[in-house]
């Protein structure tokens, strides 16, 4: 199999019709060698073994943009089994913490491994489809899961599409439950307005589709689809800043509004820094919003 190409139906290129994998390892094989890109999740293992007591293995092993614990299962076409062996691979990860941590060392790094984000661990089946049983199931589950769905264009074209996307119950709550909090809580200060900025950052966030996760970082609050569009970092007295991952090249970058943070450090993930300081700034930023949740 070739290098990962989007499909893409314009430009000039040709219309093929979408086929299942002849066997499961290909997609494996694929989704692996490219996770970080397709998934936002930084590869750690591959088939791996959970132990002769327990006696399984899982596809693939990953950590997510904030820390998260990820566990892919693959299946060439329907099986209705897929996300309870995720399930039982997840029970099993939360009771072996330490030995996830000694992956995440091995890999990345003592310092990765002292930040594992065990609140919001995540199960992603990836299947040639789903039934509309699994994507209800999913909302009954207390876990993190994401059914994406797969499909191979001719040779050199593969695609995921999220059929669903549920936050876990440890995960923060989604658009809408919170709201009105700021209201109930002006103040007259800077600190209080900034406080407030925030909370309406949040719901324009939230408020951007039905598929949205929010996960609450040390340092930041992500807005996630399949992987992060948008990070919320604490107010500062001034100002409340914005990371989001729309490319740099493709927007305005207005000095004092947005600028481009390619290879510098911030917390949070994407390229593209907006400093929001009033309500003004946040309309401004609509579109670079939508453009970021497009582009996740």
């Amino acid at each position: 199999m070739s290098g990962l190409k989007l499909f893409n139906t314009r430009s000039g290129v040709t219309e093929v019709a979408p086929q299942l994998a002849e066997v499961e390892a290909d997609v494996q094989d694929l989704v692996e060698a490219h996770m970080e890109t397709m998934l936002g999740v930084r590869f750690l293992a591959s088939e791996y073994s959970t132990g002769p007591v327990h006696g399984g293995r899982i596809d693939s092993l990953g950590i997510d943009e904030n820390g998260a614990p990820v566990i892919v299962e693959y299946k060439r076409g329907t099986d209705a089994g897929v996300i309870n062996q995720g399930l039982f691979y997840m029970a099993w990860l939360m009771d072996h913490r330490d030995a996830f941590r000694y992956l995440v060392r091995d890999r990345l790094g003592a310092d990765m491994a002292s930040r594992v984000l065990w609140s919001a661990p995540r199960l992603i089946c990836v299947a040639g489809d789903f039934t509309r049983y699994d994507v209800h199931a999913v909302r009954e589950h207390r876990h993190s899961i994401d059914l994406v769905r797969y499909r191979f264009f001719g040779e050199d074209h593969f695609g995921l599409e999220t059929l669903a996307s549920v936050a876990g119950r440890t995960a923060a709550p989604k658009a809408g439950r919170r709201r009105g909090t700021a209201k109930a809580q002006r103040t007259a200060t800077a600190d209080g307005a900034m406080a407030e900025l925030a909370e309406a950052v949040d719901e324009a966030l939230l408020g951007l589709g039905e598929d949205i996760t929010k996960v609450e970082n040390k340092t930041y609050t992500a807005y996630q689809r399949l992987r992060n569009y948008a990070c919320l970092c604490p107010p500062q007295k001034a100002k409340v800043l914005v990371y989001l991952k729309a490319d740099p090249a493709m927007v305005d970058l207005v000095p004092g509004f947005a600028r481009d943070v390619t290879g510098l450090g911030h917390h949070g993930t994407g390229d593209l820094e907006l400093q929001l300081q009033s309500e003004r700034d946040l309309e401004r930023a609509a579109d670079y919003f939508r453009l970021s949740y497009a582009a996740a």
